[in-house]
This record gives C-alpha cells, sequence and structure tokens, in this order.
C-alpha cells in the first residue's frame, strides 16, 4: 500500500478534531510530481539507462551539456525552498496541535496514575489517549521523511538527514517524558485488573502477529469470564484485546547506514537501537575493506522518532551515509514470523527454492565468464541473496553465490544450460540444494583410475609387460559400448596370465597421485570424514592408494595368483567390481558408518561411476567424460582434486586450518 493511502486509512481512526492537524502528504507528493519532473540533477538516473552524453555542439533540439545542467540547477534551486517552506508550514501545524494537546493528556494521565479509585476503564481509556498521540506523532513524522525521500530521489539533491536534524529540537521530538508514562500506566491498568501475570507478560512479547494473536484471544478469553479468574474489573475489560492490539502495533523500521569506519558502523547504529529499546528482527552485513553497509530491520515499539535524530548524528560522526524506510509492521513481522516466507538477507519474492551455485576456474574467473553467469541468472529471474569469496589466492578464482530460484526452473534444465555457458571460459559451475546437510556430509568415495591417481592402472600393467596395444584395443572397444564393463575386464586380465606378481610393485612405484589428493584427503580426515576408495581396478593397488591417503576402505577387484604365488593366472576372484557393485558398495560403507546417504560425496571419471555418482547425494564428475559431466550432479574441470572443497563449503582458509590439525 502506498504511504499516501495509508496515512488516509490512519486517520480515519483519529478524532475529527485531529484530522486536519495532520500532515498534508497529498498537498507535498503533488508539489513534487508536477513541478519537480524533469529537475533532477543528478544526470545519471535522471535519464534512461540507454541514454549515451555526447561531446557535440549545442543544437536547437539538444542543448549543450553545461545548458542543460545550468537549467535543471535553477529549477532546483527555485523550487527546492519552495518545497522546504511548504514542509515548515505542514511540520509546524502538525507540533503546534501536538503542543496544544500534549499538555492536557500529560495531565488527564497524570490524574489517572495518581488516582487511587482509578478503575479499569479509567485507566485502558487514559492509556489509548496515550497511544494515540504517539501514534499521531509517528505517523505524520514518517509523512516528513517519506516526503523529504521522494524530494531527494527526483530533484538529485540530499536533504533529508540535515532537515530531519532541524526537527530534533521541536517538541514532538522531545516528548520522552510523556512516553515515559506509559510504563506506569501499563502497571496501573495490571492492578486495577486484579491479573498482574497476563498483563506484564505482554509487554515484552515479541512483535509478531501470532504472540499477539494468541495474547489478545487469551485476554478476551479472561476478560469474558471464560479463564481462571472472573471479577467485576474483568466483566468491565471486554476491550482489553483490542487495546493490546493496538499497544502492539508497532512501527517497522529498515535502517542502513553505510560508510567507511567499519566496526564503528555497527556499533553506532546498534547504540541507537539500545538508547531508544528497538526489537530486531534481522540484520544484514556486507563489507568491501573499510567501507560497511549494516542493515538491521527492527521494530520500534514506543514510536520513538527521537531514533532518527540520534541515527542522522551518528552518520554525520562517522561520515556515513543513512537510509531508513518505515514500512507496514504487521506484513512485515507476519513473513518474519512465518518460516516460508524470507529475511531481510533474502530475495522477497514467493515459491523459490534456494540453492548453492559454486562457481570455479582455477586460471581465475574472468570477466567475460561472469557477466555470462549474471546475465544468465537475469534471464532466468534468479535472484542473488549472497555471495562469498572460497579462494585467497591473487587472482579471484571461487565464488559461492547463495540463489533464489524459481520453483518452475528443473535442475536438469539449469545444468545443462550452465554446462553450455561454463564450458567456453573453462569455468565450472555445480549447483546444490541449499540444505541442512550440503555442510553436513560424512562420507567420500573416490574412484581410484583418473581420479586419485593419473592413470588407469591395467594399462600401466599391460605397459610393463609389453601387451599395451592388446589392453588398449579392448579399451577401447568398451568405451565404444561394444562391449560391457563385465566382458572387457575379463578379456584385459586374461591377457595378463603368467604375469609376474612382481610386476605390480613396478607399476605402484610408477603410480602418479591426482594434484590436491593428499591434500584433500588430509583435510576430510582432520574433519572427521571417513574416506574410501572403490575402484575397477585391482585390490594390491587399491590398497596401496589407501595406505598412502590415509583412507578407511579400499575396495577393488581382486587377482588370482597362481599356486606357487609368483605369477597372475588371467583371472579374478570374487564379484567383479562394475558400476553396480560400486554403488552397492557405497551403500554399504554409509549403512555401516551410520550415515545417511544425504551426507555422502562420491567423485569419479567413468561410465561405471555413474551410478555410485548417482546414489551419492553430492556426486562429482572429475575430468570427467562427456557422458558422465552431463549426467552427474556436479563436475570439476580443474587440476586439483583440493578444489572438492569449495563444492562442500570450505574456503582456502578454511582448508589450510585443517591441514595443521594432522
Amino acid at each position: 500500500m502506498k504511504y499516501g493511502n495509508y496515512l488516509a486509512q490512519q486517520q480515519s481512526d483519529f478524532p475529527e478534531s485531529w484530522r486536519k492537524h495532520f500532515i498534508d502528504y497529498d498537498t507535498l507528493k503533488t508539489f513534487l510530481k508536477d513541478l519537480m519532473v524533469d529537475t533532477n540533477v543528478r544526470l545519471t538516473t535522471a535519464f534512461a539507462p540507454t541514454h549515451v552524453f555526447q561531446f557535440v555542439p549545442a543544437t536547437p533540439q539538444e542543448p549543450t551539456f553545461d545548458q542543460l545542467l545550468s537549467t535543471r540547477l535553477s529549477t532546483v534551486a527555485k523550487l527546492t525552498p519552495q518545497f522546504i517552506r511548504l514542509l515548515d508550514a505542514e511540520v509546524q501545524k502538525f507540533n503546534n496541535f501536538f503542543v496544544a494537546i500534549k499538555d492536557n493528556t500529560k495531565k488527564l494521565v497524570q490524574s489517572t496514575l495518581d488516582s487511587p479509585q482509578a478503575d479499569v476503564k479509567q485507566c485502558e481509556q487514559s492509556l489509548r489517549d496515550l497511544l494515540m498521540l504517539e501514534r499521531f506523532v509517528f505517523l505524520n513524522f514518517t509523512a516528513v521523511a517519506k516526503a523529504l525521500k521522494k524530494h531527494d530521489k527526483w530533484s538529485g539533491l540530499q536533504i533529508r538527514e540535515p532537515y530531519l536534524m532541524r526537527t530534533s529540537g521541536m517538541s514532538f521530538v522531545q516528548s520522552t517524558s510523556l512516553m515515559r508514562l506509559k510504563p506506569e500506566l501499563l502497571a496501573k491498568l495490571t492492578n486495577a485488573m486484579g491479573a498482574p501475570t497476563a498483563i506484564s507478560e505482554l509487554l515484552d512479547l515479541p512483535a509478531d502477529s501470532k504472540s499477539i494473536a494468541n495474547a489478545t484471544a487469551e485476554l478476551r478469553s479472561i476478560a469474558s469470564g471464560d479463564g481462571s479468574l472472573q471479577t467485576k474489573e474483568f466483566e468491565d475489560a471486554s476491550s482489553i484485546g483490542p487495546l493490546v492490539e493496538l499497544m502492539h502495533e508497532t512501527q517497522t523500521v529498515m535502517i542502513s547506514l553505510r560508510g567507511p569506519h567499519g566496526t564503528d558502523i555497527i556499533g553506532a547504529v546498534l547504540g541507537c537501537l539500545k538508547k531508544h529499546h528497538c526489537k530486531i528482527a534481522d540484520f544484514s552485513l556486507s563489507r568491501l575493506h573499510h567501507d560497511v553497509t549494516f542493515g538491521v530491520l527492527v521494530y520500534l515499539q514506543n514510536r520513538d522518532v527521537d531514533l532518527f535524530g540520534d541515527l542522522v548524528t551518528a552518520a554525520q560522526k562517522w561520515d556515513g551515509t543513512l537510509s531508513f524506510d518505515v514500512q507496514d509492521a504487521r506484513l512485515k513481522a507476519s513473513k518474519l514470523a512465518d518460516a516460508s516466507q524470507y529475511a531481510l538477507s533474502e530475495a522477497p519474492y514467493a515459491r523459490r527454492t534456494k540453492y548453492i551455485a559454486t562457481v570455479l576456474n582455477e586460471r581465475g574467473l574472468t570477466p567475460e565468464f561472469l557477466s555470462d553467469w549474471l546475465n544468465w541468472l537475469l534471464e532466468k529471474k534468479i535472484s542473488v541473496e549472497q555471495m562469498r569469496r572460497l579462494d585467497s589466492h591473487s587472482t579471484l578464482m571461487c565464488v559461492e553465490f547463495r540463489l533464489s530460484v524459481p520453483d518452475t526452473l528443473s535442475p536438469d534444465e539449469m545444468k545443462s544450460e550452465l554446462i553450455a555457458i561454463s564450458t567456453g571460459h573453462q569455468a565450472d559451475v555445480a549447483l546444490q540444494p541449499d540444505n541442512v546437510f550440503r555442510r553436513q556430509k560424512r562420507l567420500v568415495v573416490f574412484d581410484m583410475d583418473s581420479t586419485l591417481i593419473q592413470q588407469e592402472v591395467i594399462d600401466e600393467i599391460a605397459r610393463a609387460t609389453g601387451i599395451e596395444k592388446e589392453v588398449a584395443a579392448i579399451t577401447e572397444s568398451a568405451m565404444q559400448g561394444e562391449i560391457d564393463f563385465k566382458e572387457s575386464l575379463a578379456r584385459r586380465v586374461a591377457l595378463l596370465e603368467g604375469t609376474p606378481v612382481t610386476a605390480l610393485e613396478d607399476v605402484k612405484r610408477s603410480l602418479v597421485f591426482t594434484e590436491g589428493a593428499h591434500y584433500l584427503c588430509r583435510a576430510l580426515k582432520s574433519a572427521g570424514f571417513k574416506l574410501a576408495v572403490i575402484s575397477g581396478g585391482f585390490m594390491p593397488l587399491a590398497k596401496y592408494v589407501k595406505a598412502e591417503l590415509g583412507l578407511d576402505y579400499a575396495f577393488a577387484n581382486q587377482l588370482q595368483v597362481s599356486a606357487d604365488g609368483k605369477s597372475l593366472t588371467g583371472v579374478t576372484v570374487g564379484p567383479v567390481v562394475d558400476a553396480t557393485r560400486k554403488a552397492e558398495l557405497l551403500e554399504v560403507i554409509a549403512q555401516a558408518e551410520g550415515i545417511a546417504l544425504d551426507q555422502v560425496v562420491a567423485v569419479g571419471d567413468g561410465a561405471n561411476d555413474l551410478l555410485m555418482l548417482g546414489k551419492a547425494s553430492l556426486g562429482i564428475a572429475f575430468n570427467a567424460k562427456p557422458r558422465v559431466q552431463q549426467q552427474a550432479r556436479a563436475r570439476i574441470n580443474q587440476k586439483s582434486l583440493a578444489n572438492i572443497l569449495y563444492l562442500m563449503g570450505y574456503s582456502e582458509s578454511e582448508a589450510a586450518e585443517l591441514q595443521l590439525q594432522i
């Protein structure tokens, strides 16, 4: 609801004799709307975003830049003083009425407080009078602040803060002595009702619609005789419920202070809130080196307009830029109280799902890629709620985005489009639901060949025994889909018949671990993870990798050896570790450790890893085949396995700290 309509609606609750003393917000707004069009001296916001200022000679149709600016400055120089005089008259009118009625209200309230015979009705009426005056002040002060905000927007000047500072000595601001009577009057009402517990609890209610509604219903129940207390005073107190609602009809104010003094900015705002007994609903903080922007959503329960004068003074002291907006208290409170709605740091849109997008490029995230990425977000109407840098390099390498995504977008659709966007920039974008399990993983399962190590072990054995070409031909046939994994494994292993067992020791010495493998595993072990390698390769080498990296489990195919233990027989024994077996083993490990599948990460590169990657809540295709990248939930096409830590929410500094715990 626009404030002019809201103000008119609220005025109808006041006596007729009060209404003509309200700030004439519509007149102020009409003055600005009719006369200050095309006067904005902030030219970058005065013209359409597509407008281009050019260095060209003046023409009859187009004035020169200096003429344009001169015309606007002249118009603003003439109209702004007129607006100030008009606003001054309205403020003086409202302040004069406040002065006239304040003393009478204070006298009546004091009389109620001093009277030993004051009953519930008298206390209630005095409280209503006091609350009405308090409400009158705040509605009018808000009208002044909003009119000044519109002036600043349309003129390009910034006069709101100094103007509000001017009002700090006026009577309607210096009304704290009157407002101090409210707690005394509430205490008097409590005693008159004979229900001190019921009323005193209302004084500290959270300012949300549910709490107020519950308390109001309880009081109405008591007042109607349905409660445990039944007295003559309660029979006279049937209107107490609405009074409680009025008492808690607090204003919600959005305050933002930006400046170069970091923690002082935060302290300045909190100091003002402490002084004026505000209740904090939510806050948000962003920092760029020394510059801090601190935003806070507060409930102003006493409608104490002196808060704004103190905020202006604080902004001036710390060289800050202050902005604030008074909002519809009940609407905002209900949205904050309902978990399905949003908080201050969230995009205020319904039917949304939260995602975390980890954007990564070891060579540096380029402006070209980031621009394409942001344009995609805009096209899809995806809102960015938070950004967090995860790397500590001299060049930006990894950023974590918290996104608010329309429910109409499917994860598969987004993943496919993001692969297309990121591939050309050699970047990766991993999209994950933002839920409690995202940073609560407990088990990570790895493929071995071309994942933890850079080689394929069967190719290394073949190379050591001189049958590399034959094995490579079978491998290619399997990759083309001509034979399945079990058949290709059987054929390749058959070629190893007679190979000395000592060849496996030679292969161990030739293995090259993937960059970042040791770093990643140390960090994860330090953080308490269980780690496993599940490989379609062979157990002797899987055990070696397990020992080198400090893993907890190793599963692979078992090669049969001759009776004398000196050579391979060309067959495997036991279950073949194929795609299905890999997925089964992942689940077996999780069950044995009491870990939910939502807490499992799997990493692999081949088609026989897809079932395993799908079983885990986060399946990562690491430098994988195209088909695997298309089907896995996330992908990393970077050199280092340590980048997996970014997808799990760890910053580079956190990963480094974990290295020190080993």
